[in-house]
């Protein structure tokens, strides 16, 4: 993990161990734009087009420790986005399911998370 993704979740009091496995297995510059690739673990949202934004690494390891995850849940998302999301909830749970309205948007993040193995 790097040492930014690390310092902003424990600012966030971000401490499940299997959160922060998760965050660290899944890598954040795939998910993002490549022009946009070294900004990955910034604590910002990033755009991914159709105005739509990948949210800043701190937030997503609060809002997943937040759901206090079971391995045998199964998760709903609205909002697929680039994937990113998707793809730490799924080292989590057996089952995610996701939706996007963006139809580019719902396609590359579908490429993605099935190329990378998600």
């Amino acid at each position: 993990m790097t040492t930014p993704l690390r310092e902003q979740l424990k600012a966030r009091r971000v401490t499940d161990p299997g959160v922060v496995a998760a965050m660290r297995a899944v890598p954040r510059e795939r998910f993002v734009p490549e022009g946009d690739q070294a900004y990955a673990y910034e604590d910002y949202p990033l755009p991914i087009g159709f105005g739509q934004t990948i949210s800043q690494p701190s937030l997503v390891g609060l809002m997943t420790e937040l759901l206090n995850l079971k391995k045998d849940h199964q998760v709903l998302e609205i909002g697929t986005g680039s994937g990113y999301q998707a793809a730490i909830l799924s080292r989590l749970v057996n089952h995610v399911y996701t939706l996007e309205v963006v139809s580019e948007l719902a396609r590359s993040a579908a490429k993605r998370l099935a190329k990378l193995g998600f």
